[in-house]
């Protein structure tokens, strides 16, 4: 317990934390039934999204942040990951800039999740996890959100070795995954209000998402 505020040593803008918890941990498992009857039916958290290949893993939110705790079934129970998450899309970039002066501490690269949208990094820690260090991440409203299986676990871009350092092989490029033709492996930015500025013109991409929603 720390009995004055947290200061960080480089000017930032801030977490995105409050009401909507610290940010996220991934967690490996070994009983998957076992996390879920805990997290899920003790503890009341709800489920965002999952999936059951290539790994078995459910992404659960207990607040508007799409998860709070996601879970990996693995051969062993541990810690994976603390996802923190910044107001600052540029405070993640220059993050990332101090991270490449110690490239080996560096996980995975900038990359940007297909599920919570998170534009992020991985970095070592001393202790025995990672930290994701990230901006822009979706929130979710139990009133509306439906869970669904995901059909891919792979980033729309980047994050490479985040699989190798889980133990898993890496996803092929967006360019080489079966379909990638048919899909649409994107999807707009998820911005707080003041956190923006509108661009003058029309984009005809998201004219075509409006249209088929």
């Amino acid at each position: 317990m720390a009995d004055t505020p947290f200061h960080p040593g480089r000017l930032i803008s801030g977490f995105r934390a409050g009401p909507l918890g610290m940010g996220h941990a991934l967690v490996l498992v070994q009983d998957m039934t076992a996390a879920l009857s805990f997290y899920r039916d003790l503890l009341g958290f709800r489920i965002s999204d999952y999936t059951r290949s290539p790994i078995n893993a459910c992404f659960l939110h207990v607040n508007p942040r799409h998860h709070s705790i996601a879970l990996v079934e693995a051969p062993v129970n541990r810690m994976h990951h603390l996802m923190v998450e910044l107001y600052s899309f540029d405070d993640v970039g220059q993050g990332y800039d101090l991270a490449l002066m110690s490239r080996e501490q560096i996980v995975a690269t900038l990359g940007r999740h297909n599920n919570d949208f998170m534009t992020s990094f991985y970095m070592r820690t001393p202790s025995d996890f990672l930290v994701e260090y990230g901006w822009g991440g979706r929130d979710v409203d139990d009133a509306t959100w439906q869970p669904q299986e995901m059909p891919s676990v792979a980033s729309f871009w980047g994050h490479d070795g985040l699989f190798r350092a889980a133990g898993g092989e890496e996803p092929p490029p967006v360019d080489l995954r079966a379909g990638a033709q048919e899909q649409a492996v994107r999807a707009p930015l998820q911005v707080l209000d003041g956190n923006y500025q509108r661009l003058k013109g029309v984009c005809p991409w998201w004219d075509s998402v409006i249209a088929r929603q």
